[in-house]
C-alpha cells in the first residue's frame, strides 16, 4: 500500500505545481489556499507511505535513488509547512511546490508498471514531450537574446558612449528601453519555464513506462534535472527575491548554457524517433 499512498500524494502535490505555474505566468494565483491544503494532505499521505515502507523494510527507506528522492521531498515539504506556519512565507511555494512534486513523482517510479497498452499513446506522449521542450527552448532563446541586448544597452547608458558606425544596430534609438527588455526577459522566461517543467514531467513519465527504473541511471537525465533545477531557482529569485536587471540577464544566459548541455546530451533521441 505504500506505493499507493505515495502516488496519491503525487496527485495532491500536483495542485501545488499548478499554483506555481499560474503564479509564474500571471504573477498571482487564487489557488494558493486550496493548493496549500492539498499539499498538507499530500504530505501526510507521503509520511504514511515512507513509514509503511520503512516498517516493511525494517529500516529507513533510503536504499536507492527513488527512495532517497521521496525522503528528500518529504523533508522539504515538512520544512516548508513549518516555515509557512511560522512566517507565512507564501512566496517560497513557487520554488517548493514544483520541486516537491517532481521529487515525489520520481520517488513513485521505483516500482515498475505495465508497458504501453497502445503504441499510438506512446508516440503521442513522446511527441508532446518534444514539442514542450521546443517551446521551452524557444522561450529560453528569446530571454537570452533580450538579456544580451539588455547588457549592451545598460553598458552604453552607463558609459554614455555614442554608437560607432559598426555598432549602429545597438544604438539607443534602435533598441528598446531597459524596462521593455526586462519585461521581455520575464515573460519569455516564464513561458519557457512552464514548458520545460511540463516537458520534464512528461519525459520522466514516458521514460518510466518505456524502460522501468533504468532511465534514472542515464547521464542525460541527470543533466536535464539539474538544468531544470537551475531554471527553477532562476524563476524563484526573479519573482520572490526581486532579481532583475543585470542579475536576471546573467542568470538567463547561464540557464541557456545549461540548456545547451542538455540538448547535446539528448542527441541520442534521434535514433529513438527513427525506430
Amino acid at each position: 500500500m505504500s506505493i499507493f499512498w505515495l502516488r496519491l500524494a503525487v496527485v495532491l502535490y500536483a495542485a501545488g505545481l499548478l499554483d506555481a505555474i499560474l503564479t509564474v505566468l500571471r504573477r498571482q494565483s487564487r489557488l494558493y489556499r486550496v493548493a496549500l491544503t492539498l499539499f498538507q494532505i499530500g504530505a501526510i499521505l507521503h509520511f504514511v507511505a515512507v513509514v509503511e515502507h520503512s516498517v516493511a523494510l525494517r529500516h529507513l527507506a533510503a536504499n536507492n535513488f527513488f527512495e532517497t528522492a521521496s525522503l528528500c521531498a518529504l523533508l522539504l515539504a515538512v520544512v516548508f509547512l513549518f516555515i509557512q506556519w511560522r512566517y507565512e512565507f507564501a512566496g517560497l511555494s513557487v520554488f517548493v511546490f514544483p520541486l516537491v512534486f517532481l521529487l515525489t513523482l520520481i520517488g513513485s517510479m521505483g516500482t515498475p508498471v505495465a508497458g504501453w497498452a497502445d503504441p499510438r499513446v506512446r508516440d503521442a506522449w513522446l511527441l508532446a514531450h518534444i514539442l514542450l521542450v521546443l517551446v521551452g527552448y524557444a522561450g529560453l532563446l528569446i530571454s537570452a537574446g533580450a538579456a544580451v541586448f539588455y547588457l549592451i544597452q545598460e553598458r552604453r547608458l552607463k558609459r554614455k558612449q555614442p554608437a560607432s558606425p559598426a555598432w549602429m544596430l545597438f544604438s539607443s534609438d534602435r533598441m528598446p528601453p531597459l524596462e521593455t527588455l526586462d519585461t521581455l526577459i520575464t515573460r519569455s522566461m516564464s513561458v519557457g519555464f512552464v514548458a520545460i517543467t511540463l516537458a520534464v514531467v512528461a519525459g520522466s513519465t514516458w521514460a518510466f513506462i518505456e524502460s522501468g527504473t533504468r532511465w534514472i541511471s542515464e547521464a542525460k537525465i541527470a543533466v536535464s534535472l539539474f538544468t531544470w533545477g537551475f531554471y527553477l531557482l532562476m524563476v524563484f529569485l526573479r519573482l520572490s527575491a526581486g532579481w532583475r536587471g543585470r542579475k536576471a540577464a546573467v542568470l538567463a544566459l547561464t540557464v541557456v548554457g545549461f540548456a545547451a548541455l542538455t540538448w547535446a546530451a539528448h542527441v541520442g533521441l534521434r535514433p529513438l524517433l527513427e525506430r
